[in-house]
């Protein structure tokens, strides 16, 4: 009887070795099913604050995940294998120094590519995963804390900012590129004033504390002041759009998806052409522009580095706040006192203080390192600035040394807005999102931004309005529209 040659000894033995393995693995997994029954049964008898449809989802997200990490961790093991099995097979064939270093050099090609491809399916699984927990929340949350209301489509090019009437009639406000700032019903979406006063790009609007007044501020290197007079149309029936919000439509638009406008919508409302006061002293395009407590004074900010203070009344120069060493992009004022803070590209945010008629002092903060794109008051003594640089910081103005708070995004952060009465945080960014934080920076929420709904193109601005009962929240962006939405603070804030 011929003897067993050496190849075909260690091919049996690499066999049987194989077929127990593989028993091994399987007694493994039915142990380790049992294992794992155990602590997710007393995990779902555990208290929590979750609903339970909610948790019930995660409960099944997160098997689902743990079993494609099992299958993925068994694949793993077989290649393994497969890898010990060659090996034995080029010792037990003897072969000579150069055929065994090609073989080697074969082997570690296809382990190598083996590996590749497992890690390219851990990750393909992991973004799957991660993206059914994704929309499972944005399904469960943000549709019910979150909804669309209204559109305001009528503007022929991007909306830099957006602003909400302090006095009756509540209407919104709207400055564009197109050189134009249009006055909105907020119920009913329809265009109520519109301003062309400007000949450049109307960078933002704010509304006079106690009288129908608005100032806005333009790349004609003016800052304008014009009265407005305006007759809110009869409320429509609002259409309710939680229905149209899926967690699942979540879809990347291009560039061209915009709002479609069907003619101008704004040649049908009254038209004012001429400014009741035009404030003129920069040398640069005038980026931003807001009334000082009271009403009587007004500051603007430019690109010539500069911010001025201007008397309403008279139209004279007050103050000119030099220091920042680039451009401005952006100033606003406190809400009850004679303060204002003022944001540029050189990386900082200055306050400036009135309070003392004879004494103007100014502080420097310094924690970004690009573009502070926007600076904001809070209640109490707290600033909120935003930068390019993706995060966002909260100050306290007795410690300017560092932050309090710092939220870190995935996206350069545009001109934000607080909610002063619950201190939630709007964040508009480049990446067409907008995201909810609280003062401590824990996100609450993010905006619904589906294939039906949503900005399209970068988010330049929000604003806040407390007291509506209808839309307490908006947002503009570079795709020509603005967008009104209900967010429900009291389930937000329970949510947290």
């Amino acid at each position: 009887m011929p003897t067993e040659s050496g190849s075909c000894s260690a091919a049996r033995q690499a066999k049987q070795k194989r077929k127990s393995h593989s028993l091994s693995i399987r007694r493994t997994n039915s142990s380790e099913q049992e294992r794992t029954g155990l602590p997710r049964e007393m995990l779902e008898g555990q208290d929590s604050k979750l609903p339970s449809s909610v948790r019930s989802t995660l409960l099944e997200l997160f098997g689902q995940i743990e079993r494609e990490f099992e299958n993925l961790y068994i694949e793993n093991l077989e290649l393994r294998r497969e890898i010990d099995t060659l090996n034995e097979r080029l010792a037990a064939e003897g072969q000579g120094i150069d055929g065994a270093e090609l073989s080697k050099g074969q082997l570690k090609t296809k382990a190598s590519h083996s590996t590749s491809q497992l890690s390219q399916k851990l990750k393909t699984t992991y973004k799957a995963s991660t993206s059914k927990i994704v929309s499972s929340f944005k399904t469960t949350t943000s549709r019910a804390v979150c909804q669309l209301v209204k559109e305001y489509i009528g503007h022929r090019d991007g909306i830099w900012d957006v602003s909400v009437a302090r006095t009756q009639p509540v209407v919104l406000g709207t400055a564009s590129a197109d050189h134009t700032a249009l006055l909105w019903s907020i119920e009913t979406g329809r265009c109520l004033v519109k301003y062309s006063g400007h000949v450049g790009s109307v960078n933002s609007i704010k509304f006079h504390p106690s009288e129908q007044l608005a100032l806005t501020a333009s790349g004609d290197q003016t800052a304008h002041i014009w009265r407005y007079m305006v007759q809110l149309p009869v409320p429509q029936p609002i259409a309710d759009t939680s229905q149209q919000i899926s967690g699942e439509d979540e879809v990347e638009f291009s560039d061209k998806d915009e709002p479609d406008v069907d003619g101008d919508v704004s040649s049908d409302c009254p038209t004012i052409r001429v400014p009741l006061t035009s404030l003129k002293s920069h040398q640069g395009v005038v980026i931003a522009a807001d009334w000082l407590v009271g009403g009587k004074q007004a500051v603007t900010a430019s690109w010539d580095r500069t911010a001025n203070l201007y008397d309403v009344e008279t139209s004279e120069l007050v103050h000119s706040l030099t220091g920042h060493d680039q451009e401005l992009t952006h100033c606003c004022t406190h809400p009850n006192q004679r303060l204002v803070v003022t944001s540029s590209r050189d990386t900082t945010f200055r306050l400036w203080d009135f309070r003392d008629p004879s004494i103007h002092s100014v502080n420097v903060f310094q924690g970004h390192t690009d573009t502070v794109t926007s600076a904001v008051f809070t209640v109490g003594d707290n600033v909120v600035s935003g930068s390019d640089d993706r995060t966002v910081k909260v100050w306290d103005l007795k410690n300017m040394r560092s932050p309090i708070a710092t939220i870190r995004t995935d996206s350069a952060i545009n001109r934000i807005n607080v909610c002063v009465g619950q201190k939630i945080i709007a964040l508009p960014h480049d990446n067409r999102q907008v995201r909810l934080f609280d003062m401590s920076g824990v996100r609450l929420a993010r905006l619904p931004r589906s294939n039906r709904q949503g900005h399209r193109r970068m988010v330049c601005c929000s604003a806040w309005s407390e007291d509506h009962p209808i839309c307490n929240l908006f947002t503009c962006g570079f795709d020509r529209q603005a967008i009104g939405w209900n967010i429900n603070i009291p389930a937000l804030l329970q949510e947290k």
